[in-house]
């Protein structure tokens, strides 16, 4: 007898079929900490919440519409979606892990401990008692990381085959970064490299109009989702949307507060009208 496969660690919202170019990715908001975690930290788990995207997906849902949508539950912590499964592998905590392409490729983020498997959380300089196996990586990648990445593929690809072209719109949030006057929103398209300019000032312009600070590319221009699915110039485009966590959590930074609806607002306006600048677009060009 076959064994029946484990359900996907992440929630899919939306119709079968695409009725918007628009798929919207929500990686880090999961507080889901597997049995099998917990018994190998070094923190408790309350003291990994750091490494969350803590509750955007409640952001998510409440400006959800027709587009496709997914929402991780594992955590962050588990094993990180928006790394390379490849390249963001970190010897210190990864048995699996080559040290010598480590060394000789590693990222910054890597670097600091917040690879594909994070090890630094919660205080901790190593968040594990012991190094994870190959065979452990290995399983949370089948597990959790393809299938995901596997979703967002076929997403894009429908969107793509019914509309023309088809846009990501990675979904993160951040602490309030330093400074009075710092940005509140930050919109990443990895330097110009994962979609049209088009589309960044089209948020742009929503975010502003919302009456908040914004940045472009720093401190974050996007991560591994946005080059592992943008393909601009075959019409797949992506855009990384980091928010500031005071904008809709408590004052604890904790669970959600009374900016949560208001958030939910100019998000969704921000879906709507770049939706509507990629429709706009394939019209332009049939119309050409």
């Amino acid at each position: 007898m076959e064994a029946t496969p484990a359900p996907p660690s992440f929630d899919r919202y939306g119709p079968d079929e695409p009725l918007s170019p628009v798929v919207v990715s929500v990686p880090h908001a999961g507080r889901e900490y597997p049995e099998a975690m917990q018994t190998l930290l070094t923190v408790p788990i309350a003291r990994l919440t750091t490494l969350e995207d803590r509750h955007v997906d409640a952001v998510a849902r409440l400006a959800a519409g027709e587009e496709t949508m997914f929402v991780a539950r594992r955590a962050r912590g588990w094993i990180d979606l928006n790394r390379s499964p490849v390249r963001d592998r970190d010897p210190q905590v990864d048995a699996g892990a080559d040290p010598r392409a480590f060394a000789a490729q590693a990222s910054d983020k890597v670097r600091s401990g917040i690879g594909l498997i994070p090890r630094r959380a919660g205080g901790a300089e190593n968040m594990w008692r012991r190094k994870l196996s190959d065979a452990e990586v290995v399983a949370r990648i089948a597990e959790d990381h393809a299938p995901y990445h596997a979703a967002l593929a076929a997403a894009l690809g429908a969107a793509h085959a019914r509309f023309g072209i088809a846009l990501l719109l990675d979904l993160h949030s951040m602490p309030p970064l330093p400074g009075v006057s710092a940005a509140q929103v930050v919109l990443g398209n990895r330097h110009g490299h994962s979609g049209a300019t088009l589309f960044t000032d089209t948020a742009a312009a929503v975010v502003r109009a919302a009456g908040l600070r914004l940045a472009v590319n720093h401190p974050y221009a996007g991560g591994h989702i946005l080059a592992s699915h943008a393909r601009p110039r075959a019409g797949i485009h992506a855009l990384q949307l980091e928010i500031d966590r005071s904008l809709y959590l408590d004052d604890q930074l904790d669970r959600p507060g009374s900016g949560l609806a208001t958030t939910a607002g100019w998000v969704r306006a921000a879906i709507d009208a770049l939706a509507a600048a990629a429709l706009a677009t394939t019209h332009r060009i049939a119309a050409e």
